[in-house]
């Protein structure tokens, strides 16, 4: 299979190009807006220029291609800067890039969308089925951008597959991706560099977390998957996991005395009141109905402790 992966220099695209290409032989183009050859950790990758204006640029990067994945868009932080800007890319963009793709006869299109759509922060039982409520412009730009596609595989102009990540964790491809602010990775980017963890909030809420290497099968496994089995598109992703934050930091401490020989300290907010208790579960038995098995129970330890290395390798002085 011949995949586009937008978005593929940044946290999660690096990884499922590699995944991909490495373990299971598809031929991968790489979007860039800047770049003007394959990156080292993926030298058999095509990169193809992309330019979000230009119908003609985003045909181009269509042509011969039988799926997209699209993963280019604005971070949380900068479509709180720039909410304008944010509807302008995740939305607008998304309608483009999906334009050219029907036009270039795709046949497939996933979008990638975020958990951070049914709310922040998440509570309770959350199914594909639960009401989007955020008003965050994050979270309403994606939303924008699931409708664009979602409406596409309803008119039967493409397979259109939207999927709803929750908050995933692992080494990136390389150490420039833009993943230093997500919870585990800052905590071991943390740990590694100034011997301690610091939280910016009590610890006693609960986020469902998901691996990247799971991250990556589901998305490869939605490729993979029969037309008929899609059913209207819309998969949420998680790992089936919801721990506290601090227990999360915990179990990363613990990973760090098992490669290293040292604890790092932890430190949170205390006091009254601070934050709540919440409960937390993050369904995806609509994915796993489709035949998909999580490796959770697997892969949590070699997740984390990969990251590890990471950044010992990539941020420490011996580095």
């Amino acid at each position: 299979m011949r995949a586009l992966i937008t978005g593929g220099f940044g946290y999660l695209g690096g990884r499922l190009a590699q995944f991909l290409a490495i373990q299971a032989g598809y031929q991968i183009l790489l979007g860039s807006r800047q770049r003007a050859e394959p990156p080292p950790w993926l030298p058999q990758a095509k990169l193809v220029q992309t330019h979000w204006d230009s119908p003609t640029s985003l045909a181009q990067n269509c042509s011969d291609v039988d799926a997209v994945v699209h993963l280019a868009g604005m971070n949380a932080q900068e479509c709180v800067a720039d909410p304008v800007a944010a509807l302008e890319f995740n939305a607008v963009g998304t309608a483009r890039l999906l334009r050219a793709a029907v036009r270039q006869g795709v046949r497939r299109f996933i979008y990638v969308s975020t958990a951070h759509v049914y709310g922040s922060p998440l509570t309770g039982v959350i199914t594909e089925e639960t009401c989007p409520v955020s008003l965050h412009p994050y979270a309403t730009s994606h939303r924008a951008g699931e409708d664009i596609v979602r409406a596409a595989n309803q008119r039967g102009e493409i397979e259109g597959i939207v999927v709803r990540f929750s908050n995933s964790y692992g080494a990136p491809a390389h150490k420039d991706a833009n993943c230093w602010m997500l919870l585990v990775n800052d905590l071991c980017h943390q740990a590694v560099t100034t011997q301690r963890m610091v939280l910016d909030s009590s610890g006693i809420q609960r986020r469902d977390f998901v691996s990247l290497t799971d991250a990556c099968m589901a998305i490869r496994h939605l490729l993979d998957l029969s037309a008929y089995k899609l059913g209207d598109g819309l998969f949420n992703v998680g790992g089936g996991w919801a721990p506290t934050i601090l227990e999360m930091t915990r179990h990363v401490a613990a990973r760090i005395y098992a490669i290293t020989g040292q604890k790092p300290d932890i430190l949170r907010k205390t006091g009254k009141d601070i934050d709540r208790p919440t409960f937390l579960d993050y369904k995806i038995d609509k994915l796993i109905g489709t035949g998909f098995n999580t490796t959770r129970n697997d892969n949590v330890d070699q997740e984390i402790d990969g990251l590890i290395q990471f950044c010992l390798r990539n941020f420490t002085q011996h580095s």
